[in-house]
């Protein structure tokens, strides 16, 4: 007699193999039927067979809308990303392979009820070795600081809730910053911080309606070198009031050319004239034929040369 009796997806009728059963309220489901449900879909123990044949149902219906869905505004960082459709008025939270490889859900604008922008920070104490061999604390303490940024969407859907992504690919951090920048920094000015509070604050407003805040001008700090007036009590105090969150090593990703002076930088406004950083053109060109749309960064629903629909395979790398 067999320890384990073979079991039959409920929803394709094919075998289930050992360890790849995926339990439903009245039925069974295997691994190979699972893996086409909705990523964001978490209530498959509490779902019937009917519940996940209409879900199968919408979202084969659903790959007809990745094909037509054309990106004008993407943000966040290399791996997730929201990519918004701001002309048919709708959008995706996925990595890139996802939209030519997989099946993202598309959503309607019109079906955010919220969303929550946090910043997370989290700090690791660094200690020292004594004459006796022992880690103690310095004094006073230091700490290494980590900031990440998180986006929850709250979304109107019959199959999930919310949907969620870090906005930074790994937490800000102080790690490489010398000893008199460990301490707590002053994250109004840095550039990389105030760079993903902006990018929170454009999730918020492109998904929600509300208006963009206007960015605000970082605060003038002294220099951690330069000694505040007046007697000083500790100089590691005022390291920890004055200190800047700056990177010490130069970054060479996020740099543009300015298209007034040429100049390259890397912040939201050109030091050398003032010139606002231009936002990123999408460009088009059917994949298929090679069709170019008169203007690259609006083309139509269907190319008029091959007739096959414009997505997101077709944006020029």
């Amino acid at each position: 007699m067999a320890l384990f009796s073979k079991k039959t997806c409920s929803i394709c009728g094919g075998e289930i193999g050992l360890f790849g059963n995926r339990k439903l309220e009245d039925g069974n489901m295997c691994k190979h039927c699972a893996a086409k449900l909705s990523p964001w879909f978490s209530d498959r123990r509490r779902s019937t067979v009917v519940d996940i044949l209409g879900q199968l149902d919408y979202r084969e219906a659903n790959k007809e809308k990745v094909a037509v869905f054309h990106p004008t505004k993407i943000l966040g960082n290399d791996n997730v990303k929201l990519m918004v459709d701001e002309n048919a008025k709708t959008f995706v939270v996925a990595r890139d392979r996802e939209l030519t490889e997989g099946n993202p859900d598309v959503l309607s604008l019109s079906q955010v009820t919220r969303c929550d922008f946090e910043i997370n920070e989290s700090k690791d104490e660094e200690k020292l070795t004594n004459s006796e061999g022992k880690r103690v604390s310095y004094d006073p303490p230091r700490y290494q600081y980590e900031y990440s940024f998180k986006i929850t969407i709250g979304v109107d859907h019959p199959y999930f809730d919310d949907m969620y992504f870090d906005l930074n690919p790994m937490d800000i951090r102080t790690t490489d910053l010398p000893v008199a920048e460990k301490y707590r920094p002053d994250p109004r000015t840095n550039e990389e911080y105030r760079e993903y509070v902006r990018m929170g604050q454009e999730v918020e407003a492109v998904l929600t309606g509300k208006p963009l805040p206007p960015e605000e001008e970082p605060p003038v700090v002294q220099p951690a070198n330069k000694p505040a007036a007046g007697p000083s009590v500790n100089p590691n105090a005022d390291m920890v009031q004055t200190a800047a969150f700056v990177p010490t090593k130069p970054k060479t990703s996020g740099k543009w050319k300015c298209p007034t002076c040429g100049a390259w930088n890397s912040g939201k406004f050109c030091p050398e004239c003032g010139a606002k950083k231009p936002e990123p053109t999408l460009k088009y060109k059917c994949d298929k034929c090679g069709w170019v749309p008169e203007d690259p960064t609006n083309p139509p629903r269907f190319c008029p040369n091959c007739g096959d629909a414009f997505g997101f395979g077709d944006i020029e790398k």
